[in-house]
């Protein structure tokens, strides 16, 4: 016999599977902060290796102090005005049952909070790459303290937060290619813009130092970016989760393919760190739209990264501002392709049924787009490059150049990344290896 009163629609429960999903999903997004010293540690110099590798770590403490603090209630609280949220409850994070769920989802708010503090982390640690060794550790330190509550924790909301903007107006980003990568981005080109270049840009050779570390950090960077795109779905029962961590690998397997070709016609060879800079480039374009297109569309746009972010880490020279690791190029530009490319490539058939230019769709979504990219961008350049004036101003954002061109390791944090002691008896104080070549040794002379 049927039950006298069938309800409407049931209250969703905690679900496990989905809640252990998420907390592996979150621990592979923190692995990403990590990945991220050894990716931009292995692309500067010997004497700058530790205070790149700590520039990524200091996040980990900072932002993550912060967040719990008031960066969960500023990004996701209750709206003010579709700019900022706040929920006092969320203080400290206080007032949260264990079981609580996050609103429509299976997952506890504890689980949901902690995934988008490992978003929170990795953001400013991004940034970092535009500075290698020119930038005190305080000034730094403090700047990620302050850029996070006045840039990421806002725009966090305004992507992400019910009642931001950017969220009511329907902007595509399944996983941060504006509140992340284009934030991160703009923010680093605003900080350039203020501190200036380094000591010898465009004059001194300035390589990476060690290629398998760089290459060590795009592969964990690309592990762990399965949780960073797949797990913004919060949740796994649909099988749109699944499709993004598909698009992740299609289209981040294209822009490798697409900057070494690019690389290969332009410059006439196939680099390791082109590779791995290809990856990453792919990775960054596929983050917001991964959800929204298929796997062909991945493809395109990851190709269409690899080559034009290919094309874009040239524009330092040509304009002359000192990106050191590329942080424009990558992330700033790919970041806009991906947000942008959804406007065409978007397939109703994924994450919602909106559908780009190219599935009948018109026009709409690509306007959409645009104003969600260029306001965030124009608002983390403005707002970061008045914070760098600021700290500039005051304390000081720059070392002095006797730092800066003897090593910011030893002087910033006492240290140097390598001991050479055991290569002979004058190697540890002069930089030099034995008359006498060592096996695997290229070089008498170690690369400062």
């Amino acid at each position: 016999m049927a039950p006298a009163i069938t309800l409407a629609a049931e209250a969703p429960t905690l679900s496990a599977a989905n809640t252990g999903f998420m907390l592996i999903c979150s621990a592979l997004v923190m692995l990403m902060t990590p990945a991220l010293a050894f990716f931009y540690g292995g692309m500067v110099r010997v004497k700058s290796t530790l205070n790149m590798l700590m520039m990524s770590f200091i996040s980990l403490g900072i932002v993550t102090v912060l967040w719990v603090l008031y960066g969960f209630s500023m990004a996701f609280g209750t709206d003010s005005g579709s700019l900022i949220g706040w929920n006092s409850d969320w203080v400290g994070l206080s007032n949260i049952g264990l079981t609580e769920l996050w609103d429509g989802y299976t997952i506890p708010v504890f689980v949901f909070l902690v995934f988008q503090m490992m978003f929170a982390i990795l953001t400013p640690a991004l940034i970092s790459g535009a500075l290698a060794d020119r930038v005190k550790f305080t000034a730094w330190a403090l700047f990620v303290a302050l850029w996070v509550t006045v840039v990421y924790f806002p725009v966090a909301h305004w992507v992400w937060g019910a009642g931001g903007w950017a969220f009511e107006l329907g902007v595509i980003d399944f996983a941060g290619g504006t509140a992340v990568h284009i934030n991160a981005g703009a923010a680093a080109l605003g900080v350039i813009l203020v501190i200036g270049k380094r000591v010898g840009f465009k004059r001194d050779p300035m390589r990476p130092h060690s290629l398998p570390l760089v290459m060590l950090g795009a592969g964990l960077l690309w592990f762990g970016w399965f949780g960073f795109n797949a797990g913004s779905w919060l949740g796994n029962d649909d099988g749109v989760g699944a499709l993004m961590f598909v698009n992740t690998q299609v289209a981040t397997g294209a822009a490798v393919l697409g900057w070494l070709a690019y690389e290969k016609i332009r410059h006439g060879a196939f680099t390791t760190l082109g590779a791995a800079s290809g990856a990453v480039s792919g990775l960054v374009a596929i983050t917001p739209a991964g959800g929204a297109v298929s796997p062909l569309g991945a493809i395109a746009i990851g190709l269409i990264a690899g080559v034009v972010c290919a094309m874009a880490v040239g524009l330092k020279y040509k304009f002359g501002y000192d990106d050191s690791l590329d942080v424009v190029g990558v992330h700033m530009v790919g970041g806009i392709l991906g947000s942008l490319l959804i406007g065409f490539f978007a397939t109703g058939k994924g994450q919602s049924d909106v559908a780009g230019l190219f599935y009948g769709g018109g026009l709409d979504q690509l306007w959409k787009q645009c104003a969600g990219v260029f306001g965030v961008l124009a608002y983390s350049l403005v707002v970061s490059a008045v914070l760098a004036f600021l700290l500039d101003r005051t304390i000081g954002m720059r070392v002095s150049e006797d730092v800066e061109v003897t090593g910011i390791d030893q002087a910033e944090h006492a240290e140097t990344a390598y001991d050479f002691s055991g290569a002979g008896g004058g190697a540890a104080r002069t930089g030099t290896l034995p008359a006498t070549p060592v096996a695997g040794a290229q070089s008498k002379k170690v690369d400062a």
